[in-house]
């Protein structure tokens, strides 16, 4: 267990949890700069500089079941085997409690739709990123943080697929994207009928850091320009609101590339607002 917790969390006991947050420290799949294994670390202590309590939503941590179940021991695991215990962390959770990861690289999303996938028939996945994540192999690695979205597919299926600020890819994902999934576009604004689709259904949210501009985020591993502001996805998060949200993640979080900690602040603020909106109360 991290000696630090998140803001407002509280350590794991028998009670059942709303939330639980899980770090998964590991980037051995990160293809140009490593760094997100400390990821966890940072977002918790960044969260020691914001208020349990958002103005945006009118909502507290404090009113909020959310438990801190700290690390996951990984960081010299394979990928293969990173994702299986992943999986089975998961699996071990209650079925009341959402599961909520604290990234490490995007690879770490697999296991988790793997489990989530088993218990929630239909499981939709909903990706807010830069990149298509799309690619069957990257460097002769199927479980690259580049493939990530498609090992998610491999469990899915067609049409189970969401992505939003997507701006960085092959052509060979954007036609993936196109012939497997719902929708993909580099706009954060989901279309209606997509959103009406999704009330339907079980949905995993994915977010990864480095769908923000680079100003707002820098600290991540392949910072992709041309990206929306915070405030931009905090507003692509609330219209999420009231959807049937069964597990979550925020990944790609590099403190080493991010001298000015403003990452990881970021990514603090947006598990809070992600905890106040999706929680199971």
């Amino acid at each position: 267990m991290n000696s630090e917790r998140f803001l407002a969390a509280r350590a794991p006991t028998a009670r059942a949890a709303a939330v639980t947050l899980l770090g998964v420290p590991y980037d051995r799949t990160q293809s140009y700069r490593r760094g997100a294994a400390s990821g966890p670390a940072a977002i918790r202590a960044a969260s020691q500089s914001i208020e349990s309590y958002s103005p945006a939503l009118d909502a507290d941590l404090e009113e909020v079941a959310l438990v801190d179940a700290g690390d996951l021991d990984v960081a010299n695991h394979a990928p293969a085997a990173m994702v299986d215990a992943v999986a089975r962390e998961i699996e071990r959770l209650d079925d009341a409690t959402q599961p909520f990861l604290l990234g490490g690289d995007h690879t770490v999303s697999v296991g988790a739709v793997r489990a989530l996938a088993a218990r929630h028939q239909g499981l939709c996945v909903v990706q807010l990123d830069a990149h298509t994540d799309l690619r069957d192999q990257y460097e002769g690695n199927a479980y690259s943080h580049a493939c990530a979205m498609r090992r998610v597919w491999d469990v899915v299926g067609d049409d189970r697929l969401v992505q939003a600020g997507v701006r960085s890819g092959v052509r060979e994902e954007f036609a993936f994207a196109r012939s497997h999934g719902r929708w993909s576009s580099d706009s954060l604004v989901i279309p209606e009928v997509v959103l009406t689709a999704l009330r339907r259904r079980p949905i995993y949210l994915t977010v990864d850091i480095d769908v923000l501009d680079p100003a707002y985020a820098p600290g991540t591993s392949n910072p992709e320009p041309g990206g929306p502001a915070f405030n931009n996805l905090l507003s692509a998060l609330t219209r999420l609101r009231g959807m049937r949200v069964v597990g979550l993640d925020l990944v790609e979080v590099s403190p080493p590339h991010d001298p000015s900690g403003i990452t990881a602040i970021a990514a603090a603020k947006l598990v809070r607002e992600m905890a106040l909106l999706f929680a199971s109360r």
